[in-house]
């Protein structure tokens, strides 16, 4: 198994020292090509045919920062993300995370993994919805962070790598296509949160769960969730799993449900499986959303207790 670490903050400070005009390019090939099979399993091109189209600079420009935002200006928040023991830390992080699956018999069939943490867009309404931080890990064998780099967040990057790590395994051993439904979906980040607190605690547990009451999960998400498992198209997911405020950023329609609705709802879903079936998280991640939803149905009619 072969973990490396594409040192952003190297990159940035390359972008720092060259012109304007020739910013986006320099970060576009070294920031966002080695990342190249993740774009084209996600369909996301790599360079738009025309000026301004769509593109992996769209993506990055959304919720990372700008080549353009590649000045001097930046140098204190990237001073925060530049120190050697930082990315050592991270890339322990990700060979603990990956360890716990092969120490416990899961033959892992991805051997590369590549991650990078990045700076986030201070003005991305979504990046401060999380508060502050967020991450992707969905395509085997990639894995992106993103942090406003503060007190609160930097933390927080170990039980973020370490929940999208899982991830990155249970999509090893599960299908993503267009039939996903909304099941998987809350089952997966459920999965992936349980993990991180596992390694991590429950004290960093993320605000995509951290902010959701036991009267709102009880009262206003589960009853509703419970009849949209079967939901299949992102964009009629997005609005459970992420609650309309999200939704909206991304221009979809709002379904009446908080902040990370779906976050929440699997995260304390997974407990209860863990609990009922006396599974390990480890057997769990690759297990199926069928399998695991078929063990819960105590789950949403049962009063979840979210102990403070």
């Amino acid at each position: 198994m072969n973990i490396q670490a594409l040192r952003s903050d190297h990159i940035y400070r390359q972008v720092m020292q060259v012109p304007l005009a020739e910013k986006t390019e320099l970060y576009r090939e070294e920031m966002l090509a080695p990342f190249m099979k993740k774009w084209e399993t996600q369909q996301v091109p790599y360079k738009a045919a025309d000026p301004g189209g769509f593109d992996v600079m769209t993506i990055n420009n959304f919720i990372f920062r700008a080549p353009e935002e590649m000045t001097p200006e930046i140098s204190a928040e990237l001073e925060l993300i530049s120190s050697d023991a930082f990315w050592q830390e991270c890339e322990a992080v990700v060979a603990r995370s990956l360890g716990l699956f092969t120490e416990n018999g899961v033959k892992l069939k991805v051997s590369e993994y590549l991650f990078t943490i990045l700076l986030g867009n201070p003005k991305s309404q979504s990046l401060l919805l999380n508060e502050g931080y967020s991450g992707d890990g969905g395509i085997p064998g990639y894995i992106l962070c993103t942090l406003l780099p503060n007190a609160y967040t930097l933390p927080r990057m170990k039980p973020a790598l370490a929940h999208e790590v899982n991830h990155n395994v249970r999509y090893q051993y599960i299908k993503w296509d267009h039939t996903v439904t909304l099941g998987e979906l809350i089952v997966s980040e459920g999965l992936a949160e349980n993990f991180a607190t596992l390694l991590y605690g429950e004290e960093l547990l993320g605000p995509w769960v951290s902010k959701t009451s036991a009267e709102t999960l009880n009262r206003q998400i589960k009853p509703v969730l419970k009849e949209q498992l079967d939901v299949t198209g992102f964009d009629q997911i997005a609005p459970y799993l992420y609650g309309d405020e999200l939704a909206k950023l991304q221009n979809f329609t709002p379904v009446g449900m908080p902040y990370s609705a779906g976050y929440a709802c699997g995260y304390y879903l997974v407990q209860y499986y863990l609990k009922q079936t006396g599974k390990s998280i480890v057997e769990a991640t690759i297990t199926p959303a069928a399998q695991i939803l078929d063990e819960v149905r105590g789950y949403w009619n049962e009063t979840t207790i979210i102990s403070d």
